[in-house]
């Protein structure tokens, strides 16, 4: 699934170009996680203002003050291009715009495009209004995270992946973030000490940073809105590396099932 990573990667490869283009038509294709909310017609004419974030939703800001909210599912992937060839059975949404056409390309149907007329719709407010601060912006708080914690019994890797405390903090980003804050997935989050919450806090933000830095993580078919893979993968300290030897100790990696995902973890570094 297209982490945090991914999709600001995603975001940031189209976003200035689509900037300020006329919406020339719509198309759909099969039907995605939830109806669009409006006939496609009346979005022609409108113009995209700004491309936001907020967790793993892409927000397309007309100028109408309506939005339209992008999430990539389980498999999704963006293309923006002046031309693209004919959508085959996979691409679900073209918007199609004066200075190009953005195309959801999604196998498994598990994104979605919604249009609201504005962000307090209750349709908007369900999908963004239970999200966690932004990891990569000033008001994700050492000392906030830290209370956060305090209040969740839940092994810490479950609590990250909530994304109700922070957003975005996906499977492999939780496991490597961990990792380098020397905490085991397992350790209950209210057992986490406001030092070791400090430290992962910092651990989060430079994995995340550092993943977007490398175009997220393509596992298997990933590409940005230029059809530009992620490198971060080559770079994991432990996601993916069951068995493999740690890059710090040498120890074998070893994985865990929690929540139906599985978890990577290095029994020697990360001791706590």
């Amino acid at each position: 699934m297209p982490e945090l990573p991914e999709v600001e990667v995603t975001r940031r490869s189209f976003a200035d170009r689509i900037a300020g283009a006329e919406v020339l038509a719509l198309r759909l294709g099969k039907p995605l996680r939830w109806p669009l909310g409006c006939a496609p017609d009346t979005l022609v004419g409108r113009r995209v203002v700004h491309v936001g974030r907020r967790g793993k939703y892409l927000l397309l800001q007309l100028d109408d003050g309506g939005c339209l909210l992008l999430h990539l599912g389980m498999s999704g992937s963006l293309q923006f291009a002046h031309s693209l060839p004919a959508s085959g059975v996979h691409d679900h949404f073209d918007l199609l715009t004066s200075k190009g056409l953005l195309r959801l390309h999604d196998p498994r149907r598990f994104g979605a495009v919604v249009w609201v007329p504005d962000e307090r719709d209750a349709r908007a407010v369900k999908l963004l209004g239970r999200l966690g601060v932004e990891p990569l912006e000033a008001g994700f708080d050492p000392l906030a995270f830290h209370r956060a914690l305090q209040q969740r019994r839940a092994p810490i890797k479950q609590v990250l992946l909530a994304g109700d405390i922070v957003v975005g903090v996906g499977n492999i980003y939780a496991s490597e973030s961990l990792f380098l804050a020397g905490i085991r997935p397992t350790v209950r989050a209210d057992r986490i000490s406001l030092p070791r919450a400090r430290r992962l806090h910092a651990a989060i933000v430079d994995v995340l940073a550092y993943a977007v830095a490398l175009g997220g993580s393509t596992l298997r078919d990933f590409s940005n809105a230029d059809g530009q893979s992620g490198y971060f993968q080559r770079e994991a300290h432990v996601y993916g590396r069951e068995g493999l030897p740690c890059r710090v100790c040498a120890t074998p990696v070893r994985a865990l099932r929690q929540g139906q995902r599985s978890t990577f973890f290095c029994p020697v570094c990360q001791t706590f």
